[in-house]
């Protein structure tokens, strides 16, 4: 297995001179995930919990739904130049009667937002994939535990305190317990990985809980969110105007600038309770 972290020389140069140490870097290193040996995708990720990653990506793009969708995920050979396996191949085969992925072109336009595809067309893929809807669920949380997630995320982030490189996500319940953190080069794989914790500890749908990302929220990770059926979604940045018209449309409370115990809500406020 890859590791997290890479050790490389560096000059520091600043008022008291300059002088040369090692730094800590957070590793990156392809994943390409497979479904039954064909190539589905491939990115660039923070080695660790690929599984879950995998199963993220798959649940998030509408192929599975409960953690029994899968038969088996394995490591492919994928050697270096000296012969050593790279892990960086994964192959999920599916179980009998799950229908694999749509190879089509269609069907891919919404999981990058470089693709340059039309906000209507990006809505409707997530309309027509959606199996579990966040809407009604019924969840309520307070101003107070909100306000208390980024702290409780950022103590969890034990690779960024060595490499300041990595964004993070964590799942919380509505009382502000943390369920799951995961970190990675990628936000998309941090949520990836998180959700596909969530589908193989079966809390999929995730209802009743808060999904917190520590960067912005693109219309992308909304996209996961409302796949999952997390019915509050959290970033300590900006949200996008594609993920607030997502979070409107698909009955999800998304908060955005959570930070020093302040947050804009810019969708479906009635689950936030602001007495509390």
């Amino acid at each position: 297995m890859g590791r997290l972290t890479s050790r490389r020389p560096v000059l520091r140069l600043g008022p008291e001179g300059e002088r040369r140490r090692l730094d800590s870097l957070a590793a990156e290193e392809p994943l390409e995930i497979r479904v039954g040996g064909r190539p589905l995708s491939v990115t660039m990720r923070t080695p660790g919990h690929d599984v879950e990653l995998a199963h993220g990506f798959l649940l998030t793009e509408g192929v599975l739904g409960a953690a029994r969708d899968v038969a088996v995920a394995r490591y492919c050979d994928s050697v270096d130049t000296e012969g050593r396996n790279t892990y960086n191949v994964l192959d999920v085969a599916l179980a009998p009667g799950v229908e694999p992925p749509d190879a089509s072109l269609e069907r891919s336009f919404y999981t990058t937002s470089s693709c340059g595809v039309c906000g209507k067309a990006s809505l409707d893929a997530v309309r027509l994939k959606t199996r579990f809807s966040p809407a009604a669920d019924p969840l309520e949380v307070a101003c107070s535990t909100l306000a208390g997630l980024p702290t409780a995320l950022r103590t969890a982030q034990r690779v960024f305190d060595s490499t300041g490189g990595l964004h993070a996500a964590g799942l919380f319940t509505g009382t502000g317990e943390l369920l799951v953190a995961r970190e990675d080069v990628g936000r998309h794989n941090a949520v990836d990985k998180v959700l596909g914790w969530a589908l193989l500890n079966d809390r999929v749908p995730a209802g009743r809980t808060v999904l917190l990302v520590s960067g912005r929220a693109s219309f992308e990770l909304t996209q996961k969110a409302v796949m999952a059926g997390v019915p509050v979604l959290a970033a300590v940045s900006a949200p996008s105007s594609l993920a607030v018209e997502l979070a409107e449309e698909s009955g999800v409370t998304l908060v955005g600038f959570l930070r020093a115990g302040t947050m804009n809500v810019y969708t479906h406020a009635e689950r936030i309770n602001r007495a509390g």
